[in-house]
């Protein structure tokens, strides 16, 4: 639950922002990140530090979408999925070297369990290149996208959306960045020329028997930030850090959630946690839609370990120790892990010499 609302503080028909607590989501304007002579907002900075150090987790109002951009995009998104099975079969990411595609009812796994939902994952449209070398086989997540030729508008309006958020995102690791005490473009550079940005367009369905109640299970993301877009059925819930407790991360019109990757956890040797986080799955006969967007580097960049100021590095955490998902500093190498993992279909398909035993 947020914050008690302060209508003068939000535009009429959207939440106010909330200051939060350790075990609070807070809500921040982000209309309110700059003053009106152009300059960073005090307030705004130290409340979002707080809410990136303390949760991990929060939502983003007033990121300058026009009301209906959000909604237009969740219709189309569901408009797809209603559309005959066999469309969405045609682009099943069996058949792409780069995880690329559709992803049938329970087909990903995380923590060993089918996860209830059908999505379809897309990134950056580029060419698959002919030879990846051997020392680096992220470069095999480089390829085209698979889009269905009976529904353009999913494509237009989903690569539309992404070109949205990487401009939000970027502006919000800026913010993070002075928060910290920072220069604002510490991580400018690894975004430089081909940012390996991913996205889903997702539909979670409840009833899948092997899923039982994971919509996705227990995770944290591997890049910088993720931007998630929710319709208002709810079933996201977060781990605050150094707790056991999960709360819901309750869906506002047109905002966007916002958590933290693996890259910052490294970068600020854990003064920025990757928050872990899941979904329920919806009751059986309801249907979820969202759209996650993951702003991440090039699969080349290596994300090294940041000088921060003393009072911050005081507080540093440390890099989470899961021996069963370790962190890797390289973002290419940490998704990858990642893609084998969770889509072991693709992963036997398209890299046998990739996957564990083989």
């Amino acid at each position: 639950m947020n914050a008690p609302q302060t209508p003068a503080d939000t535009a009429p028909g959207t939440a106010a922002p909330s200051h939060g607590a350790p075990h609070e989501v807070p809500v921040l304007d982000l209309s309110t990140a700059r003053l009106a002579d152009g300059s960073r907002n005090p307030e705004f900075i130290e409340r979002l530090r707080r809410a990136a150090h303390e949760v991990g987790f929060f939502q983003i109002v007033g990121y300058g979408a026009d009301p209906q951009v959000p909604q237009h995009l969740l219709d189309t998104v569901a408009e797809f999925f209603r559309r005959p099975e066999e469309e969405r079969e045609a682009l099943t990411n069996l058949n792409s070297p780069a995880f690329r595609g559709y992803t049938s009812l329970g087909k990903e796994i995380t923590r060993g369990r089918p996860d209830s939902r059908e999505q379809i994952d897309y990134g950056p449209e580029r060419p698959a290149l002919d030879v990846a070398p051997e020392d680096n086989a992220y470069w095999k997540l480089q390829g085209p996208n698979q889009w269905p030729a009976e529904y353009p508008q999913l494509e237009e309006t989903a690569m539309a959306w992404a070109e949205r958020m990487s401009g939000v995102a970027h502006e919000l690791l800026s913010h993070l960045a002075v928060a910290i005490g920072l220069p604002e473009d510490q991580f400018t550079e690894a975004f430089e020329r081909t940012p390996a940005w991913m996205a889903k367009l997702i539909h979670y369905v409840g009833g899948l028997k092997e899923a039982g109640s994971q919509g996705v299970g227990s995770h944290a993301d591997y890049g910088f930030i993720t931007l998630l877009l929710q319709d208002q059925i709810g079933g996201l819930e977060v781990q605050p850090h150094g707790s056991s407790e999960w709360l819901p991360v309750e869906p506002i019109p047109g905002a966007l959630v916002v958590n933290l990757g693996e890259m910052l956890e490294v970068a600020t040797d854990g003064y920025l946690m990757a928050t872990i986080h899941r979904v329920q799955a919806p009751p059986e006969g309801v249907d979820r839609y969202a759209v996650p967007f993951f702003y991440s580097p090039r699969l080349d960049a290596t994300i090294e370990k940041v000088q921060l100021p003393p009072e911050y590095a005081a507080d540093a955490r440390g890099v989470s120790d899961d021996p069963e998902n370790p962190m890797l500093a390289t973002y290419g190498e940490n998704v990858l892990k990642g893609w084998l993992r969770a889509h072991p279909g693709v992963a036997a398909k398209q890299h046998p010499e990739l996957v564990s035993g083989s």
